[in-house]
């Protein structure tokens, strides 16, 4: 079996889906492929928020949180009945590293860089109130910060992504295995198995959106193209009986001044997440016990009802792997902004391989939106059929 495409993508992830989206509302003719399910990697593990990146500030990283803002306002409309806006809620105590002016300053800022919508206002609550809030800890409370974040399904929501890619054309084929790539003159010959037969497909670009199977999939490329050196960190979740009814709650670990957040997951608590660096086959990764002691001390530190929970009494966990770029210093300070990258330099041509590193669920369109630029010089002149912008996204 063979087929002739514009654009080939390896990867159902969101960022594979919001190409595929991109591409074929463009007018191209899309093939995407994946090899288990939709959102079976790191889009399936994430902390399930289409959020603004409010800790993104401290990283000075200023566009990404203008962007997140922006598409956060975006998704809500085009998806309301998978990306709601939400309470979150910034209690600060004593013992807090982030004090009152610094949340006060970033949170202003936070409002600013939405372009002043009223979706990224914030206040603070009465300490009249405070006894109210699911009964978070009260000593030493110094003040608490209400603002709003979204929160999303994000199987659901990479899945309502996909459906509006092949509405508009795209091909997919799943479970379809990359075995490997050659790059020619005249396009690149892709091959991959399905349904226990060998195809091959001819593209104009291949992008190669397969997480933290990315250099994996780089590997099986000839001519060999380049790999970026990348370091993969696990952060793994909790799920725990019981139910928050007033809101979502953003805390500072204890222990080391982390950012986790503790909130409601259909019937259930969610807690997390960790940032811990990974090694090894990326298909292996679970949680680790000491993931789960970390978040459960979290809960229990400001949660008294949780005082004694013990990681036996956690009744779920699930585990992404981030793709971040190598580099020295905590993983924590590191960009989670996505990192694109061709197989050659622009003097040399337009792209034939294309490889998106990173990025966040949120931003996953505009992630698309800059890839079809960046490729854009490498396909034939389309139609566009759709723009993403106005798509609205149902859930499946």
């Amino acid at each position: 079996m063979t087929g002739n495409y514009d654009v080939v993508i390896v990867g159902a992830g969101i960022n594979g889906a919001g190409v595929a989206q991109a591409a074929a509302a463009a007018g191209h003719k899309v093939l995407l492929l994946e090899k288990k399910a939709i959102a079976a990697g790191t889009s399936r593990g994430s902390s399930k928020l289409i959020h603004g990146g409010l800790r993104y500030l401290e990283t000075y990283e200023f566009h990404l949180v203008r962007e997140s803002l922006l598409e956060r306002a975006l998704l809500c409309k085009l998806a309301p009945d998978l990306v709601q806006l939400k309470d979150f809620y910034i209690p600060v105590y004593h013992e807090t590293r982030r004090g009152p002016l610094l949340l006060h300053a970033g949170l202003t800022l936070y409002y600013a860089l939405s372009g002043f919508n009223r979706s990224a206002r914030y206040r603070t609550v009465p300490r009249s109130d405070w006894g109210s809030l699911d009964g978070i800890k009260t000593d030493g409370l110094r003040a608490v910060f209400r603002y709003h974040d979204a929160q999303t399904d994000d199987r659901l929501l990479t899945e309502a992504v996909v459906n509006s890619a092949r509405e508009l054309g795209a091909e997919f084929v799943c479970p379809a295995q990359f075995v490997g790539a050659n790059v020619g003159t005249g396009g690149t010959e892709v091959v991959y198995e399905a349904g226990g037969q060998q195809h091959t497909a001819t593209t104009k670009v291949l992008v190669n959106a397969a997480g933290h199977w990315a250099n994996e999939v780089l590997a099986r490329v000839q001519p060999t193209i380049p790999i970026m050196p990348i370091e993969l960190v696990q952060g793994s979740h909790i799920v725990v009986p019981g139910q928050l009814t007033k809101g979502f709650y953003y805390v500072e670990s204890p222990r080391d001044g982390r950012a986790v957040f503790v909130m409601p997951w259909y019937d259930d608590i969610l807690v997390g997440t960790t940032e811990t660096r990974f090694h090894g086959d990326p298909d292996s990764v679970r949680p680790l016990a000491t993931e789960i002691r970390y978040l459960c001390k979290v809960l229990s530190h400001y949660f008294p009802a949780y005082r004694d929970f013990k990681p036996a009494d956690v009744t779920g966990t699930y585990v992404g792997v981030r793709v971040l770029p190598a580099g020295k210093g905590h993983v924590f300070q590191r960009s989670r902004d996505v990192i694109m990258r061709a197989d050659r330099p622009a003097s040399e041509g337009p792209p034939r391989v294309f490889t998106l590193y990173g990025g966040k669920l949120t931003t996953y369109r505009r992630i698309a939106l800059q890839a079809m630029q960046r490729i854009g010089p490498a396909l034939p002149q389309r139609e566009p059929v759709a723009d993403t912008a106005r798509l609205p996204l149902r859930r499946p």
